[in-house]
């Protein structure tokens, strides 16, 4: 018997070698976004480079623990991509949250995805949720026409670049103070993006949404952040809140600066958004979102009152939904 389980031993133990080897090398590279803003897209697979650690050292284990390579190579895969995923880990597990008294606003992010499956069900998801202000993107009219059918409860649309097509929206119940686009080009990296200002009980506040390029290549997304954190300084820090889908996740070295520059609380912490849709021609998708790439800011003036993912939908996204309240 252990005759014939032998070349089967055998071929496992190679595979975790040579796995525990594919991992390592970005897992250390990653280190690297410290100083390089291409070396730093590969953070955002830190969670894929620890499975593959995981996988490699628990194969290894199961066939019969031969060997140091395989586990020292996992070992230090694991432990690379934990510096970088532990800081965030952590701070979702001390995020507050709680009842409040009083008015609450609630907001939806939501990139809709300009493919959406299920425009109707999205729709529907929308106003039984019932936020009061929506922040989309991708909000494109091929992708059921949800920003259109919203209007009749969500009267007031500001947009990046109104009166022309934008896909970057506010759409509100309550009509803004005043509003404006951030549709501009910084050196080849567009921003697509809008401004809001509205009154509350707690006072007026400005909410930001934006939509970022991919991090790859190197490069523009950085300049969005730049760009952004100058817009940014136009507004009162305490009572702003900035949402959107950022396409970076926190363990970047890239989202970290931005975190500096914004000046503002991160409220999303470790919430992972997407995957949601299929990503083969197969119909595959994985039973779990896996990378946190929609975020949301607010200033000291804002109380975090829950913050939770919402359902699967039509969009290659999930939703995020958002309680705050005025911080007393």
């Amino acid at each position: 018997m252990k005759t014939i389980l032998k070349p089967l031993v055998d071929l496992l133990r190679a595979l975790a070698l040579v796995l525990a080897a594919l991992v390592v090398v970005p897992a250390l590279a990653a280190q690297g976004g410290r100083f390089s803003d291409r070396l730093d897209i590969l953070t955002h697979f830190a969670p894929i480079w620890l499975a593959g650690g995981l996988v490699a050292a628990l194969v290894w284990a199961l066939a019969g623990r031969m060997g140091r390579a395989t586990p020292l190579l996992a070992l230090v895969a694991v432990l690379s991509c934990l510096t970088l995923m532990i800081p965030e880990l952590a701070a979702a597990a001390r995020s507050p949250g709680g009842g409040a008294d009083g008015e609450t606003l609630k907001i939806v992010q939501f990139n809709l995805w300009g493919r959406n499956r299920d425009p109707v069900g999205t729709y529907h998801w929308i106003l039984a949720t019932d936020p009061d202000i929506v922040v989309i993107e991708e909000g494109f009219d091929r992708s059921g026409g949800i920003a259109r059918k919203l209007a009749a409860r969500y009267p007031y649309r500001t947009t990046c670049a109104e009166p022309a097509p934008c896909s970057t929206m506010i759409l509100a119940k309550r009509r803004p103070g005043a509003e404006g686009g951030l549709s501009t080009s910084v050196s080849n990296a567009r921003l697509s993006g809008a401004w809001a200002r509205f009154t509350a009980a707690g006072g007026p506040f400005t909410l930001v949404a934006v939509h970022y390029t991919w991090p790859f290549p190197a490069g523009p997304q950085q300049q969005q952040t730049l760009r952004l954190a100058r817009v940014l300084e136009r507004f009162p820090k305490d009572r702003l809140i900035v949402s959107g889908d950022f396409n970076s996740t926190p363990w970047s070295f890239s989202l970290r600066r931005q975190d500096r520059l914004f000046g503002l609380e991160r409220r999303t912490r470790a919430l992972a958004s997407w995957p949601a849709g299929d990503f083969s021609r197969r119909r595959l998708a994985l039973p779990f979102p896996l990378l946190p790439i929609d975020q949301v800011y607010a200033g000291k003036g804002w109380r975090t009152v829950s913050v939770r993912r919402g359902p699967r939908l039509g969009s290659d996204h999930y939703p995020v939904v958002i309680v705050l309240a005025p911080a007393h």
